[in-house]
């Protein structure tokens, strides 16, 4: 009798023309300690994932919408060089990535006007679904250039995508059915803007019994600088925690663990022009 896993490597059952087992595989922890706020942390990587919100064109390119419309997007764009960093290692670490993005529908049948009106206050501005520059791709529309994650990101092929309608990645979407099939408790959040998309999906994870850690260097916002502060402030004082990146993958690299010998030493980015050979 040959049993085959009939699932995900997380959440999988094993089944035969006679049997099911309904066991999930066993899982070691893998327990990293961090410094963070409000108080020092350890946690499971093994039950973890990293949620990048919004690195998207129309956010961070300088030919996307929000440069299109004269907002300064320099602060959009600090969030990829640690990202560039730490992601790489968190893959070896077998940590799961998900890239959450907006991605609209082309005739946004699902957006109600108070989503659109953030978009296109006048009604004559554009907005979603609109051109941010003439011949250009449609503002946040699924498929676009203008909703592609910038290239300085790589997504290899087993990070996961899931597109958003709202700030907030949870409303509307499969992003909770996709975490819990992965079984996973805690959520690192990385990506723009760090005090709306970033903290109404934070929020809601919190809401919905996630362990939440905002990526403090990983997130940012175009608003004033005091925004972020106090979605900062607020994640720390009312969701979960605040760290850093660079404090994971130092307590990562102070780990000795068999099974994640390269997340242990530190991995390069192949994408990094400092890593000619290309190899991570």
């Amino acid at each position: 009798m040959v049993n085959i896993r009939l699932g995900g490597p997380r959440n999988s059952w094993a089944v035969s023309s006679e049997h099911v087992d309904l066991r999930r595989a066993p899982v070691a922890p893998l327990p990293v300690t961090v410094d963070a706020r409000p108080q020092r942390l350890t946690l499971d990587l093994a039950r973890t994932a990293v949620v990048v919100v919004d690195m998207q064109n129309d956010f961070c390119h300088p030919d996307g919408w929000l440069a299109s419309i004269g907002v300064d997007i320099t602060p959009a764009r600090r969030p990829i060089a640690p990202l560039r960093r730490a992601l790489p290692v968190l893959r070896a670490a077998g940590v799961a990535v998900v890239w959450l993005n907006w991605g609209n529908r082309p005739d946004a049948a699902n957006l109600p006007p108070g989503v659109l009106h953030v978009y296109n206050p006048d009604g004559a501005s554009g907005g979603i679904g609109a051109p941010a520059r003439p011949g250009g791709s449609p503002t946040l529309q699924a498929g676009s250039w203008s909703a592609a994650i910038v290239d300085e990101l790589p997504v290899p092929l087993g990070d996961v995508r899931v597109d958003k309608y709202r700030m907030s990645g949870f409303f509307d979407t499969p992003l909770d059915a996709v975490l819990r099939n992965l079984m996973v408790t805690t959520l690192l959040f990385a990506g723009v803007n760090s005090d709306q998309c970033v903290l109404a999906t934070l929020t809601d994870a919190a809401c919905l019994g996630y362990d939440v850690v905002l990526l403090e260097d990983c997130a940012a916002t175009t608003s004033p600088p005091f925004c972020h502060d106090a979605a900062v402030y607020n994640v720390a004082q009312c969701f979960g925690f605040v760290a850093s990146s660079a404090a994971l993958t130092d307590g990562l690299a102070g780990t000795a663990d068999a099974r994640y010998p390269a997340a242990a030493a530190g991995v390069a980015d192949p994408a990094d022009p400092a890593n000619p050979a290309g190899q991570g």
